[in-house]
């Protein structure tokens, strides 16, 4: 089904705005996904190189940051937002600052308590992502790619 029916088809669904936002929810989740990647390859890299478990995950997140953001501006909020680039990334990592609280604290959590997380790191990943990913949908709806709404409106 392409973009243009699946949106046709959620429109007659949900209405206008409800739909608009989840399409936004679904493409935020599948930048998430490649967000994901980067991260795990990223993290894999940082621990072959001796930065390990921590400051590996640190250096991660800001590569799957700097990627989520442009996918996103790109794809999910096109022509939303205004400004310069350099300062609504700026907005992006620092409004994701609440998703990072959650998608870290997860994984510390993890990787320090769970054995089997400390041995594979990426489940501690997998389980911060996901921890992250709605609060960090409705706030950068909200005050990164401004569309005026409060970030629980449709």
């Amino acid at each position: 089904m392409s973009d243009r029916a699946l949106s046709t088809r959620l429109t007659d669904l949900l209405g206008e705005e409800r739909s608009r936002m989840l399409v936004q929810f679904l493409r935020f989740g599948i930048v998430g996904t490649i967000g994901f990647l980067v991260d795990s390859v990223v993290l894999y890299g940082g621990l072959a190189v001796g930065l390990g478990l921590y400051w590996g995950r640190a250096v991660s997140y800001l590569a799957a940051a700097t990627t989520t953001w442009a996918l996103n501006r790109a794809w999910t909020f096109r022509g939303q937002g205004d400004g310069p680039a350099w300062r609504q990334w700026a907005a992006f990592v620092v409004v994701n600052l609440v998703g990072f609280m959650c998608n870290y604290g997860t994984y510390a959590a993890l990787v320090t308590s769970v054995a089997f997380a400390q041995q594979h790191p990426i489940i501690g990943v997998a389980a911060g992502s996901l921890a992250g990913m709605i609060g960090n949908f409705l706030l950068s709806r909200r005050f990164v790619f401004g569309d005026g709404r409060r970030p629980m409106d449709p």
